[in-house]
């Protein structure tokens, strides 16, 4: 019976390999570029959760944060708690029905569906990034005279992505293997390939043992490189203390030329024997 699988494994592979790449490489272009493009939506999202409101600030600044922030709530709470195989169908047949708006490219739908349940989830991780630097470096940057926008550029966000890099990655993971609903909408990603052998030729199961092993590969391999991004990030493990500085030497390393007798009373170089 193994060699039987094997075996049909074998004549699978061997008249739609290329068919099979094909949707493995369509699956990889969509989950690294929906895996982007949500990254951005979520650190866009984050951020303007976190916009602090002053005492002093106008009202129309409070009622503007406001409204942004119950707008970016109702969009994670929506795209959180559906599947995104309907989020797929609303957008592509339930726009066309209530506003008229037909897409005639499948990527395009594909990635913007992908995009934006990606960016639900990276909203929260974004924020809960921010939330969790140190407030002493707020005050800190604010000391130095850094606005808000300062701040975020150069000491929040930077420690917030390595903060949240795992998360990154293991949205991207899920991408790749979620993807396969894309299907629903015709988009010809790793899994529909499956789907279209498997009725070719009515062999079930070794195609889709095929498929979970091309998951799998895909997976582990974005696992392995991910952690290698992540010790990237962290630094060194260890680290050496410098000695010596070129601008301000510690005391008592300071080094004197020539031979200057010292005297034990006054603790000091008398220098003009030299004179």
């Amino acid at each position: 019976m193994i060699d039987q699988l094997v075996s049909d494994i074998g004549a699978i592979y061997a008249k739609y390999g290329a068919v099979y790449l094909t949707g493995i490489v369509n699956t990889l272009i969509l989950s690294i570029v929906a895996t982007l493009i949500g990254c951005i939506i979520g650190f866009i999202c984050g951020i303007l959760q976190t916009i602090p409101v002053a005492p002093g600030d106008s009202w129309l600044k409070r009622c503007l944060l406001m409204l942004l922030r119950g707008l970016i709530r109702v969009y994670v709470e929506v795209f959180r708690g559906t599947p995104m195989i309907l989020q797929a169908v609303f957008i592509y047949y339930g726009l066309p029905y209530f506003f008229g708006v037909s897409f005639k490219d499948i990527w395009t739908v594909s990635i913007l569906v992908v995009s934006i349940n990606t960016g639900a989830y990276m909203a929260e991780s974004v924020r809960g990034g921010i939330m969790s630097i140190d407030p002493g470096q707020f005050e800190g940057a604010r000391a130095i005279g850094m606005n808000h926008f300062q701040t975020m550029l150069y000491i929040v966000l930077p420690q917030t992505l390595r903060n949240i890099m795992p998360q990154i990655g293991n949205n991207y993971i899920i991408n790749v293997k979620d993807t396969s609903v894309m299907f629903i909408i015709g988009f010809q990603d790793f899994f529909a390939v499956h789907k279209m052998v498997s009725g070719a030729i009515f062999k079930y199961f070794p195609s889709a043992l095929l498929e979970m092993g091309g998951y799998l590969f895909l997976t582990l391999l974005a696992s392995f490189l991910l952690r290698k991004l992540e010790k990237k990030l962290e630094g060194k493990s260890d680290y050496e203390l410098v000695n010596t500085d070129a601008l301000v030497m510690a005391a008592g390393n300071y080094q004197f030329s020539g031979d200057a007798p010292y005297d034990e009373k006054n603790r000091d170089y008398r220098r003009d024997s030299h004179e």
